[in-house]
């Protein structure tokens, strides 16, 4: 047997374990093999129960982990079982009842005498009477081949050291042999994955519906109750008959941009008096000439004066102030002849999707003009109106009163100027 060290460890070892080795014969060397390696793995994590059998009288006490254990069958002596075997200065201890303490699983192959011992992470393979171990796969010399003893196979306590990561030590001066296997302590269980719980994810607001933005949509007419009536046929005549006015628009976007279309139409009627008649005019039969050259006699009759503009307008504030431009149309029925003039203004729409709200417009056509035998007939006209309007609850129906009237000035060939207004009222529908 080759000479273990007896250094401090050993003595440590067996001093903290506060053990008294048990007295046997003396080995005829005393000497032993010791082998240390890292201590595997075990699959389990804990040692399986000791079982080496019945405590014999041996020779050579085996301390297995801080206990007395003897394994069977090593020694026959007097009929009882020793717990080593020395051979050639080596100690042998039984392969099976070692290697299953510690975790491993054994089998024999009785053909070629081979034994298998594994662990999860090591594999130790011996055959009897070859000196010499497999190791995962790594062959490895023996100084004592491993021999079958009645029946049970015996390897040297190198192979327990350097195969399954125990610590073997010969403790001469004691004849003990100390094993020392403790399965790693294995790796705390991870605890089970959970899953982070989905993100609470914010309740979906149930849209508010956007309430559409109001858009002027109307059309509306009014009766012009009494106007006053200022031309070369009429120093001042109140109207009668049937004056009034039609009027609507139309806002809506366009090129990113708010837009009014809007439309008005008037009539004054009013009558041309003249007491004398056509046998016996008197002075309020004479009406100038266009041209004002001179005058004429017109016999009484009822004189209609009508207007058409239409104007288009980019909204320049709130509540629905526009700018823009038009266009007008004149015409009557007494003979002139119809006039038109491109011009501007300014417009404030009424507020239909309020209860209350006031309406007004401005508009300018500088150059109403109209050719009448050889004459260019010309007027700067102005047109304007204002009111108020009042919807009828939710319904599409409003009301409204107001102001309106043209003033025309005389700019060319015009035998007057002529102005005409009243007060209004009327009705109108929104869409």
């Amino acid at each position: 047997m080759k000479r273990l060290s007896t250094g401090i460890l050993a003595a440590m070892l067996i001093a903290c374990c506060g053990l008294t080795a048990v007295a046997a014969p003396k080995v005829s060397q005393s000497q032993g093999n010791i082998g240390q390696t890292t201590v595997a793995q075990d699959q389990s994590g804990s040692m399986p129960p000791a079982d080496f059998g019945s405590p014999p009288s041996g020779t050579i006490p085996i301390l297995f982990n801080d206990h007395h254990v003897y394994a069977k069958p090593d020694t026959l002596k007097q009929g009882r079982v020793l717990a080593a075997l020395v051979r050639g200065g080596t100690v042998l201890i039984p392969l099976r009842s070692m290697f299953e303490q510690m975790g491993a699983s054994v089998s024999y192959d009785a053909a070629s005498k081979t034994v298998t011992v594994s662990k999860p992470g090591s594999e130790v393979k011996v055959t009897v009477g070859q000196p010499q171990v497999v190791i995962n796969g790594e062959s490895r010399p023996l100084d004592v081949p491993p021999i079958l003893y009645h029946g049970t196979v015996l390897v040297p306590v190198r192979v327990i050291s350097e195969g399954m990561g125990a610590y073997v030590q010969w403790v001469p001066d004691r004849q003990l042999v100390v094993v020392r296997y403790i399965p790693p302590t294995p790796p705390p269980t991870a605890p089970p994955t959970v899953a982070p719980p989905p993100p609470t994810v914010a309740p979906t607001p149930t849209p508010v519906p956007v309430k559409p933005v109001y858009k002027d949509l109307y059309i509306s007419g009014d009766y012009i109750f009494s106007p006053k009536i200022y031309n070369e046929f009429s120093p001042g005549n109140t109207g009668n008959g049937t004056s009034y006015q039609l009027h609507g628009a139309w806002e809506f976007d366009a090129v990113g941009l708010p837009w009014m279309i809007a439309g008005n139409l008037q009539q004054f009627q009013y009558g041309h008096t003249c007491a004398g008649g056509l046998l016996a005019p008197t002075a309020d039969c004479q009406v100038t000439v266009i041209g004002g050259n001179g005058a004429t006699d017109v016999p009484a009759f009822t004189a209609r004066d009508t207007t058409l503009d239409a104007r288009l307008g980019l909204k320049v504030a709130d509540p629905r102030i526009y700018i823009g431009v038009g266009y007008l149309w004149r015409n009557n029925n007494y003979g002139y002849p119809r006039e038109d003039s491109f011009g501007f203004g300014a417009e404030k729409l009424p507020d239909l999707n309020q209860a209350l709200s006031v309406y007004g417009s401005v508009w300018y056509y500088p150059n109403a003009k109209g050719a009448y035998n050889g004459y260019n007939l010309s007027y700067n006209d102005l047109m304007y109106n204002l009111g108020i309007n009042y919807v009828l609850g939710n319904s599409p129906v409003f009301l409204e009163a107001g102001w309106t009237g043209t003033s025309l000035t005389n700019k060319s060939n015009a035998p007057a100027g002529v102005s005409a207004n009243g007060p209004f009222v009327g009705i109108g529908i929104k869409f």
